[in-house]
């Protein structure tokens, strides 16, 4: 057997071992600082992702919007799975997410939530589905994985009011992020500039943790860098947010 053929067969036996051996197609934010570090250059579809505001509302709200801007930009139906219903959805809309192809399930509990999850996760040709709990459980998060792999569908775990010292289980998922409001830019006048988050890629399967701050979501689900970033010389780069 040729060398070729030996490498990329140890590659296709370490994907199955770590429950990676179905690709999926991968959604890029159309940033390259970001981009270029997610497996595939994008938010992978048949994969389970894991979202964090903080207890604090306005970086929940903050890691809402972000979740509801991926999501916008998938197609087909999203189901939102969550404890009882108390998401202020026009603030999906705003992120460009429709509500008509939002469908809620109000499941009462976390492990509820869960359930529902991998019963959605069964069905190819949606968009993706959403978890909203707690906490949960390394073997879940296997358990979702699996289940996002084999429809090709992306789920997202969003564990609200996570506090950040909080020592999370061990998760099978893909990424995991941190999403918290951040100054807007002083515009010298009395007026609001775009809002900003910090992005914390905390955990990325292959490759190292980095942090970003963005501008939020626009109508249509896009988040950009700020221009004073896109446009600042190299020599400053050592100055560029990086956890």
């Amino acid at each position: 057997m040729r060398q070729s053929a030996v490498l990329e067969d140890l590659r296709a036996r370490i994907a199955r071992i770590e429950g990676v051996g179905v690709r999926h197609d991968a959604l890029p934010f159309g940033i390259d600082e970001l981009d270029q570090h997610l497996p595939g250059g994008g938010i992978a579809a048949g994969a389970l992702h894991e979202m964090a505001g903080s207890p604090d509302l306005a970086d929940d709200a903050s890691a809402t919007v972000f979740l509801a801007g991926i999501l916008a930009r998938m197609e087909g139906p999203v189901f939102w799975c969550l404890r009882w219903r108390d998401l202020f959805e026009p603030a999906l809309h705003l992120a460009g997410l429709h509500p008509d192809r939002v469908i809620y399930v109000e499941a009462g509990s976390d492990t509820n939530v869960l359930l529902a999850m991998e019963e959605c996760l069964r069905h190819a040709g949606i968009a993706g589905v959403v978890g909203e709990v707690g906490k949960y459980s390394t073997t879940a998060s296997k358990r979702l994985q699996l289940a996002a792999e084999s429809s090709g569908v992306a789920a997202f775990v969003f564990r609200r009011a996570a506090k950040a010292e909080q020592v999370a289980e061990g998760t099978a998922a893909v990424t995991r992020w941190r999403v918290t409001a951040a100054p807007s830019e002083d515009l010298g006048i009395p007026s609001l500039g775009r809002p900003r988050w910090r992005v914390d890629l905390e955990r990325v399967r292959g490759g190292n943790p980095h942090a970003w701050i963005v501008e939020a979501c626009d109508a249509t689900g896009r988040i950009a860098l700020p221009a004073a970033l896109v446009d600042r010389p190299a020599a400053a780069e050592d100055r560029k947010i990086v956890a």
